[in-house]
């Protein structure tokens, strides 16, 4: 009887993250969303500074989102910042919720919460 491989802790994080685009946000870019899983750091998100639909982490700002949100890496415009300290506003339930692992992604995704 053959064995399914187990995914290596990359891939396992990798499909743990929720990429929520502009039509779910309402922002003018994707952000990244990941549950904590033993991080050494607090709640955060990746903000995609390319804009639409793409993401890709090395092109990204990383936004703390407790107690406020606060920009930690990278550089958003200040319009761009503005939605997405709202955004954050918005979700203070979800995205803390989502990285504590008490919902899943799809309870993430059923919280949309457009801006």
């Amino acid at each position: 009887m053959d064995t399914l491989p187990t995914p290596s802790a990359l891939e396992d994080d990798l499909f743990a993250t929720a990429n929520l685009h502009p039509r779910t946000t309402g922002l003018p870019m994707t952000v990244r969303v990941s549950p904590g899983r033993g991080a050494l750091h607090d709640a955060r998100v990746q903000v995609s500074l390319m804009g639409g639909d793409r993401m890709v982490p090395e092109d990204a700002a990383v936004v703390g989102i407790r107690p406020e949100p606060r920009l930690m890496e990278g550089d958003l415009g200040r319009m761009e910042w503005e939605a997405v300290s709202r955004w954050i506003g918005l979700t203070r339930q979800a995205l803390p919720a989502f990285w504590e692992g008490e919902i899943d992604t799809i309870e993430l995704g059923q919280r949309p919460v457009r801006v």
